[in-house]
């Protein structure tokens, strides 16, 4: 056997992963980018069409009309007779979701666990979302990557979301984007180890990895941010691709968090679950990264220490960890086992309310941090409510390219 031949049989096959509820209208095109792919790597692609089972029932909302469109999605599935295409059908009648099984975590569940069955270890699991589309070398890169890197194990892709015909949703999408990025870039520049964007259609897996860590944890929504966070108490996240995903920009009440809940919400006017969070919050957290080994010896207090204590209901929270840990390097992962991702981001959202800090200000100090400059319509009276389009993306132009650079940056420095 040649190398070539010994190459091909060590690459990995990609499976592809996409959860459908209500995408007659989408994932065609979805499913055109995929055809389109100019790969050496063999891929499958699963879809899971889905919805509660009960909903064939209501017969006077919008639930139904889902039913029925989630009906003719299997039918125009069925009728591409394309052998790589897998159908997962939970949405039929009498195969729907039951009691409180339901939602697009349940939907990834199924996906991973019906490929865990099936794929080898060195597999890999491309998350992606029926409305998202991806350049035609997307699946090149990803299995070029991994192949070249035997120890890395997930990969948070770079994102961009193209803005559409819908002027509201436009403005919206853009404001929950630098809110992202804003998030993200101070996660870089203090070295959290949860600097990452959890998007559900712009995740890869080495499947060695999600075995591991006992598959996906089912959730209404949010399952992309548990399932990264648990990846990375497990080891590094891989952050950099030349490409990008591309999401679509719309509105959509289909899960309780996450980008489509985010613009509706945000089209009404209601930012507070997505606020730009200032960079003195993100350099409270820093400073607590730096007195570990302090803390490694003695107790100490910070605001956000004592915020972990009343979330754990434990003031005796670290000494458990000090008698476990054998040196620094021990007690520093256990730290950030504690002090993971989410309790970061509700110590940002009590901190951000208390001190009443309002958008535009974390806005504007997070530009000058990051660039030393701001643009000119940032007035130091501006607010977000009026700005334009064309303004907003001058923001997330902005912030996009900075962010790629430190993804590119984190990558380099991962072993």
């Amino acid at each position: 056997m040649n190398n070539c031949s010994k190459l091909f049989e060590a690459s990995p096959h990609l499976h592809i992963a996409i959860p459908a509820m209500n995408e007659l209208e989408y994932l065609p095109l979805t499913l055109q980018t995929i055809n389109n792919q100019e790969s050496n790597y063999k891929y499958t692609i699963y879809i899971c069409v889905n919805q509660p089972d009960n909903w064939w029932q209501e017969k006077e909302n919008e639930k139904f009309e889902v039913c029925k469109n989630n009906e003719q999605l299997l039918l125009y599935l069925a009728q591409l007779n394309n052998d790589k295409i897998k159908i997962l059908d939970f949405s039929s009648k009498g195969k729907g979701w039951t009691r409180k099984k339901y939602g697009v975590g349940w939907a990834r569940k199924v996906l991973f666990d019906h490929i865990l069955k099936i794929a080898r270890e060195d597999d890999l699991i491309i998350s992606l979302d029926a409305d998202t589309l991806i350049p035609s070398n997307y699946f090149q890169l990803i299995g070029d990557f991994f192949n070249t890197r035997p120890t890395a194990n997930v990969l948070s892709v770079p994102y961009f979301h193209p803005l559409g015909d819908n002027y509201e949703a436009n403005l919206a999408i853009l404001r929950y984007e630098i809110y992202m990025r804003c998030y993200l870039i101070n996660m870089f520049l203090i070295n959290s180890p949860y600097a990452f964007t959890a998007i559900g259609s712009a995740i890869v897996i080495r499947i060695r990895a999600l075995r591991k860590i006992g598959g996906i944890t089912p959730m209404k929504s949010g399952e992309d941010f548990y399932l990264l966070q648990k990846l990375r108490k497990m080891g590094h996240i891989h952050q950099w691709l030349p490409e990008v995903v591309k999401p679509a920009a719309r509105f959509s009440n289909r899960v309780f968090f996450g980008t489509g809940p985010a613009i509706l919400k945000g089209a009404k006017g209601d930012w507070t679950s997505y606020p730009i969070y200032h960079p003195l919050l993100f350099q409270e957290i820093k400073k607590n990264y730096e007195l570990i080994p302090t803390l490694f010896h003695e107790e100490i207090d910070t605001p956000f220490i004592t915020f972990l204590k009343q979330q754990f209901q434990d003031e005796n929270l670290w000494q458990p960890l000090r008698k476990n840990s054998k040196n620094i390097e021990q007690f520093t992962k256990a730290f950030h086992e504690k002090a993971d991702g989410l309790r970061i981001l509700q110590f940002f959202k009590v901190k951000q309310k208390e001190l009443e800090i309002t958008d535009e200000k974390g806005m504007i100090d997070s530009l000058s941090l990051f660039f030393g400059t701001i643009p000119d319509f940032l007035t130091p009276s501006f607010s977000f409510e009026e700005l334009t389009t064309e303004q907003l993306n001058i923001l997330r132009e902005q912030l996009f390219a900075y962010e790629m650079l430190l993804r590119k940056r984190n990558d380099e420095h991962i072993p």
